[in-house]
């Protein structure tokens, strides 16, 4: 039986690292959990949040799925949204996809892909609502791209869209939800400018929409 003895091994050498420059780290951690970030990203094993941002862990609370879709059915999703707003307080939300989603380019295929194409379908619905936006494109790598960004600027919609959200700008508690885009190929972030602080915003972006 294989017990994966060399990730054990990786576990002790970087708890020993943190230690040997935080020797109090650990225990600080253990007593509370008060990120001030809720960060909703893709599976994606080349897009680790903690490490995108450079944060330690407890500084940064997490959701992902396939190409970071936030569905009002999800009650996964939704209660992670509802205890990172109503319990850990948190000040902002962060939907953030990548370029060159397998998922998004998946759901641009026209073949089946067994059950996984039941969540596609709402990538397939952010490509219908835009679907003008495509017309003069021919380049596939291009019309990926241009999805993947879409598609974090819906999945921000969404958000604001939740009860959550928009019971806790009614409350007057400060909370922003921002959408952005992390390319695998050179490490970097890149804001989409959708960031949305309050219901005014909220609305205007709808209409944008």
């Amino acid at each position: 039986m294989n017990k994966l003895q060399h990730l054990f091994i990786k576990n002790q050498n970087w708890a020993t690292n943190i230690k040997k420059h935080n020797p109090d780290f650990f225990t600080r951690l253990s007593q509370q959990q008060k990120p001030e970030y809720l960060w909703i990203g893709c599976s994606d094993s080349r897009v680790p949040a903690n490490q995108i941002v450079d944060l330690m862990p407890g500084e940064i609370f997490v959701h992902r799925n396939i190409a970071n879709v936030v569905v009002h059915t999800d009650l996964n999703c939704l209660s992670v949204i509802q205890y990172a707003v109503e319990v850990l307080e948190v000040k902002h939300i962060i939907v953030c996809g990548h370029y060159g989603c397998g998922g998004i380019k998946a759901a641009l295929e026209n073949k089946d892909h067994g059950l996984i194409d039941n969540w596609l379908r709402h990538i397939k619905d952010v490509y219908r609502i835009h679907k003008d936006k495509f017309n003069d494109i021919t380049d596939e790598e291009h019309k990926l791209s241009l999805l993947c960004e879409l598609n974090v600027i819906e999945q921000v919609n969404n958000v604001c869209n939740t009860t959550i959200v928009q019971n806790a700008w009614k409350s007057n508690k400060e909370l922003t939800v921002h959408g952005w885009i992390y390319s695998i190929k050179d490490g970097l972030l890149k804001d989409l400018n959708v960031s949305i602080s309050n219901l005014d915003q909220r609305n205007t972006f709808n209409k944008k929409e």
